[in-house]
């Protein structure tokens, strides 16, 4: 029988704490790629306003633990995404046009605050090299908008603003500015998927944005987000045209 001595007995610690480690890293992967999941579920359509969610019925439909999929929805219901429906588990929350309003509200003082830095939009560093994946997405969303393919635009769309924000350099604006944007298509994907033909009635100024950013006119991206808070709101007051507003 050999005896462990003070070495071994460090490396058996180190040992643990990696197993420890690798287990809680696993768990929280586990946890960010069910919301990623779900959240993507609920911005496709495929999850509906107001449809009541189980943490039993996701841990079977994605063949997992419930202690991941509860961790996912408490995730999602600070998001916003979702509301806790007591006795019941999570519900689609339902987002009214009062509630985008408000998100286009506060998506605009941001925005706004952003552009009062100065008549130049004083970028990093080094980001003029962002530009060629930023224009990328800019014309790939700019495309689907005009033909109406939302599947495609959704995607593009949250993309294009997440690596433009990014260049401000201030990740709390990028993450705060990302969760509006979420919550705004979640208002809008049930109603959009309502209509016949969405050709030529979503924002499209993808590219022109991106162009202002990258000469850092600060006028001209004041009025591209002006134009794009206005479409914004007259979309939605027509789509939820005849909608009680607490159904």
């Amino acid at each position: 029988m050999t005896r462990n001595g003070p070495r071994d007995s460090a490396l058996l610690a180190d040992q643990e704490r990696w197993v420890k480690w690798r287990g809680v890293i696993r768990r929280t992967t586990l946890r960010e790629q069910l919301a990623d999941a779900l959240r993507e579920e609920i911005l496709a359509g495929r999850l509906e306003p107001n449809e009541e969610l189980t943490v039993r019925e996701i841990a079977e439909q994605y063949g997992v633990s419930a202690t991941p999929v509860r961790e996912a929805l408490l995730d999602l219901s600070a998001q916003g995404l979702l509301v806790v429906a007591q006795h019941r588990g999570f519900r689609i929350r339902r987002f009214s046009l009062t509630d985008f309003r408000h998100m286009v509200e506060a998506r605009t003082l941001v925005g706004e605050g952003v552009l009062r830095r100065g008549p130049g939009l004083e970028l990093p560093g080094g980001a003029p090299q962002a530009f060629t994946s930023i224009r990328r997405r800019a014309g790939i969303a700019r495309q689907a908008a005009r033909a109406g393919e939302l599947d495609i635009l959704i995607g593009y769309d949250l993309r294009f603003w997440r690596e433009l924000t990014a260049l401000l350099g201030n990740p709390y604006i990028g993450d705060f500015l990302d969760r509006l944007r979420i919550q705004c298509w979640a208002f809008a994907v049930p109603r959009l998927r309502r209509e016949a033909d969405l050709r030529g009635r979503l924002w499209h100024g993808y590219l022109e944005l991106t162009d202002a950013v990258e000469r850092q006119d600060a006028a001209d991206a004041g009025q591209l987000l002006s134009g794009l808070r206005v479409h914004a709101l007259q979309l939605a007051t027509e789509l939820v045209d005849g909608e009680p507003e607490n159904p």
